[in-house]
């Protein structure tokens, strides 16, 4: 009875260190080849077959630990550890298992007659692990493409990371060749002056001249530099809860060209001043200037009414009344002129500049354009007598102006383009790259020649995606320019509804049913045909990568104008958190994975807004999702099916 006492209390003792611990036992009979796990309560729980047993792990995972427990029965090794997650519907609810496997007893050839495996639950520590993992690749994604200098200084001060803009500013040839633990903080003379234990968050502002800083410590020598800089910074010092300094990130950028810019402006302005006041002792000279310029004059009395115009060469002088100097203008400047002729006749004491089309026309059949500049002339009595000003003709000019605007919306329309494919040019792009680069690089390291076929079908599926995405990256880039032309014409919607579904729908997985429903005998629609085709197959295509059970159904309806064509599948749908952002560029599912290709939904949105319609998602996640396009178009046939 003591013995059976012990032993329950062993037991009790196992069961809460497994419980605690996250451990389960389960021993291999390499005879039987069954498997049985320890119950929590210490005992014996059923025998699993090889068959069962396998039902409990992912099997991309279990020919790895079959061929550990195989080599350990054979007496290849005594011990081994693998590392296997269980068997799931999707990746993100695999758990993680870390399983020791040894010896419990041998016969007597001296191989195993049962082995003990300890299973480690270590599904935590993994999805630690990869936020780690995550946080990382987003801080160096950050840091290196910042278009600020960046620098690094550990809690010693040690310099231990900059980014690509800090070597441009600094000269820094090497990156290498400032990490090497030997570049400190009290060496850079930016920052040289302050204590490193009372570093804060500040925003500084610093002028060096790096002549000044000539000791060796500080290698200016060896980056080679001189004269001034002047440079902004911001400081942001890093400690724990205790207070203690971890680190200090700095981030900040050369304003040296900014600093000499307003140099030479404000010394332009000095020259602008000097010049101004050149201009006073020519004024003999303006009589002349205008003769050669072109420039004519002009005189209105405003208690008169009368406007004169005085030509120089001739010396004739032609009087208008008020009436018909509006009527002279074209129709979209009369207001204008009798803005004026209004504010003069109120005797302003302001000038007045305005340009006027008049409706007289040039020798080339241009309407002519006047440039008008009125001054008001005081008498004695410090009142308005009348204004004086000129008159030239600045046609030419205008029609420079109307030209260089159409040039110049030209010049945007290509920078919009360059811009929407640079804002595009993202993660998924680099990633295939980096694949490429990587699996390339392991062919010229030491590798085993097996592997080679497995580099070759990584670098060959990398190639793919990297293809498919920039095609998207390119063509989405070309809606968000607008530079996409679309086409109506008369199609049969009927006869090529199918056709464009069945493409889209070539990949459908084993198991999914396709329906394609066809209302119509005859629907004769003016539509863009190419792109109609492109969105549903798109959309199926989506579809088919979303849907591994049920069905998949398109079906369309004509009504009132409008093309409406409907997709419903029964896949995994999106959550209410996904759903708002389903249309931006490389959207992703909860698990991480892209819809689609990442650009499918922003490409067929764009596409379908250009033609004028509309797009509506619904979506019950788990359950499936619904898609509704509609676009604007005319029906001139309309053949419907009869209902049976």
């Amino acid at each position: 009875m003591n013995q059976e006492v012990e032993n329950q209390k062993q037991k009790a003792r196992l069961a809460l260190i497994m419980k605690t611990s996250k451990l389960r036992l389960w021993f291999y009979d390499p005879t039987t080849r069954h498997c049985c796990y320890l119950s929590e309560a210490g005992d014996y729980e059923r025998e699993y077959n090889p068959a069962d047993f396998a039902l409990f792990f992912h099997r991309d995972d279990l020919d790895q630990m079959r061929a550990m427990v195989f080599a350990i029965c054979e007496g290849k090794m005594d011990t081994g550890k693998v590392s296997i997650r269980s068997r799931a519907g999707r990746e993100s609810d695999c758990k993680h298992y870390e399983i020791s496997f040894s010896v419990m007893s041998r016969g007597v050839d001296g191989l195993p007659t049962s082995l003990m495996a300890i299973q480690h639950d270590v599904t935590e520590e993994y999805q630690r692990q990869e936020k780690i993992n995550q946080l990382l690749a987003r801080y160096h994604t950050i840091f290196n493409s910042s278009l600020l200098d960046m620098l690094y200084y550990d809690k010693n001060g040690v310099l231990t990371d900059l980014n690509e803009r800090a070597c441009k500013s600094f000269n820094v040839k090497n990156r290498e060749q400032v990490l090497d633990g030997s570049f400190l903080l009290k060496n850079n003379p930016f920052y040289s002056q302050i204590p490193l234990n009372e570093m804060t968050n500040t925003l500084t502002g610093s002028i060096i001249d790096f002549s000044e800083f000539g000791l060796p410590e500080y290698r200016l020598e060896e980056f080679g530099l001189e004269g001034k800089m002047y440079y902004e910074s911001t400081i942001n010092a890093i400690r724990n809860l205790q207070g203690e300094l971890e680190g200090v990130y700095m981030s900040g950028r050369d304003i040296s060209e900014m600093v000499n810019s307003y140099h030479r402006q404000q010394a332009g302005i000095r020259q602008l001043q000097q010049g101004t006041e050149s201009i006073q002792q020519y004024i003999s000279n303006i009589d002349y200037a205008l003769s050669v310029s072109g420039v004519q004059l002009v005189n209105y009395y405003p208690h008169s009414y009368t406007f004169e115009l005085i030509n120089r060469e001739t010396k004739k002088t032609l009087r208008m009344s008020q009436l018909r100097c509006i009527r002279l203008a074209t129709l979209r400047f009369r207001r204008t002129v009798n803005s004026a002729l209004n504010r003069m006749d109120h005797l302003t004491k302001r000038g007045i500049m305005q340009a006027i089309e008049i409706e007289i026309r040039d020798k080339k059949g241009r309407q002519i354009w006047l440039l008008f500049n009125m001054v008001p002339m005081l008498n004695e009595k410090g009142e308005v007598d009348r204004y004086f000003g000129t008159y030239r003709d600045i046609t030419d000019m205008v029609a420079t102006e109307q030209q260089l605007a159409v040039e110049t919306k030209k010049a945007q329309e290509t920078e919009l383009l360059k811009q929407a494919f640079l804002t595009n040019m993202s993660y998924e792009i680099r990633t295939p790259l980096n694949n490429i680069i990587g699996y390339a690089g392991l062919f010229t390291s030491d590798h085993d020649e097996s592997d080679e076929p497995f580099f070759i079908d990584q670098i060959r599926n990398s190639t793919n995606e990297l293809l498919l995405v920039v095609n998207d990256v390119l063509y989405i880039s070309r809606l968000e320019a607008n530079m996409e032309e679309y086409k109506k014409e008369s199609v049969d919607f009927a006869f090529a509804f199918e056709g464009y579904c069945q493409n889209g729908l070539s990949n459908i997985k084993p198991g999914v049913q396709s329906v394609i429903v066809q209302p119509y005998n005859k629907l004769l629609v003016d539509i863009d045909s190419s792109h109609v085709s492109m969105i549903i197959q798109r959309l199926c295509n989506l579809s088919t990568l979303m849907t591994t059970h049920g069905s998949i159904t398109v079906s369309y309806e004509y009504h009132r104008g409008e093309l409406t064509i409907r997709f419903e599948d029964t896949g995994s749908g999106f959550t209410a958190e996904i759903a708002p952002h389903i249309f931006d560029h490389f959207a992703r599912h909860e698990d991480g994975g892209l819809i689609g290709s990442g650009l499918d939904l922003p490409i067929v949105q764009l596409m379908t807004k250009q033609m004028g319609g509309s797009i509506e998602i619904q979506s019950d996640y788990g359950k499936g999702t619904s898609i509704w396009v509609s676009i604007p178009c005319t029906a001139s046939v309309i053949e419907k099916k009869r209902e049976n």
